[in-house]
């Protein structure tokens, strides 16, 4: 929220999350759909395949200090300052989320996490975010950062159906390009309303106002101004979001083509779960063709 830069980072390390379970779920779902089922993570060997997993745990808890830093450097408004302590906190959450999902890949059974209880943490986590989205910034600020929180929503309820539907392609599709769809929004919000070079005409960057708000207000000269940049904004939403719907489209046709190519394939525990669901698979098809002779 404080600047440019944070803006950027959350596109760095979202987009590239989401773009990977996209085309991990997609490979997996072209493979065998009757077979398909969601993962909270997708797991790739080599390790270091996993690059955006070990990014996330480095960079989340430096984000989090990041924003507490703010907070108690901060002297300004209260409202405005404890929205940073409420960022800090739901950035340490996902990060105990990822933690947890490192677990449940690790431990053996009897230990092992049930995935249900990890993609309802998920859905919590995201709601919390939802509940800190905009905080401490009103205006015409306020109105754009509550399209980035239609997104959260949207990355919510995915992740709550696919606790108890978790063979939904639909869920996992619109959790992985909500993912990409947010971290091409931030950035977005941070070129315009952050910056002059890319920022509205007629309005000013992103700034708090000691004498005439408490809040961080995003100002325009003119009320036309204003009403032509909340216009604009939308259109860039739509915009992105047709954009990403065109590229899915286009690397699922693509994976369609090239079904040797593998991702997220499962190991471990993981690995063991899919082979006995297959397993049952096989044997209820078995008990079908018996009983139709």
């Amino acid at each position: 929220m404080a600047s440019l830069a944070t803006h950027f980072s959350a596109f760095v390390l979202l987009s590239p999350v989401g773009l990977r379970r996209l085309l991990c779920s997609s490979s997996l779902y072209l493979k065998n759909p009757s077979l398909f089922r969601a993962k909270t993570w997708y797991f790739s060997d080599p390790k270091w395949k996993n690059i955006d997993l070990y990014s996330l745990l480095i960079a989340l808890p430096i984000a989090s200090f990041s924003e507490i830093f703010i907070f108690l450097a901060f002297s300004g408004h209260p409202t405005y300052r404890f929205a940073f302590f409420q960022q800090s906190a739901t950035i340490f959450f996902f990060w105990l989320l990822l933690l947890l999902i490192i677990l449940r890949e690790n431990l053996d059974y009897p230990m092992h996490i049930d995935q249900a209880f990890i993609f309802v943490l998920a859905a919590v986590t995201f709601f919390v975010e939802y509940s800190v989205i905009g905080k401490g910034i009103s205006g015409l600020g306020g109105a754009m950062y509550d399209m980035l929180g239609v997104l959260t929503l949207a990355c919510a309820f995915s992740c709550l159906y696919l606790s108890f539907r978790p063979r939904s392609f639909f869920a996992e599709f619109f959790l992985s390009s909500g993912l990409v769809f947010k971290g091409t929004w931030m950035l977005q919000l941070g070129l315009s309303l952050y910056t002059d070079t890319f920022g509205l005409k007629g309005c000013k960057k992103m700034a708090v106002w000691p004498k005439e708000s408490e809040n961080a207000e995003f100002k325009c000269d003119l009320e036309e101004d204003g009403l032509r940049g909340v216009a604009l904004m939308t259109l860039l939403f739509i915009g992105h979001a047709m954009g990403i719907m065109m590229s899915s489209f286009v690397m699922f046709g693509w994976l369609g083509r090239s079904l040797n190519w593998r991702c997220g394939e499962a190991s471990g525990p993981l690995l063991q779960e899919l082979e006995s669901e297959q397993r049952l698979v096989l044997v209820r098809g078995a008990s079908e063709e018996i009983e139709v002779e």
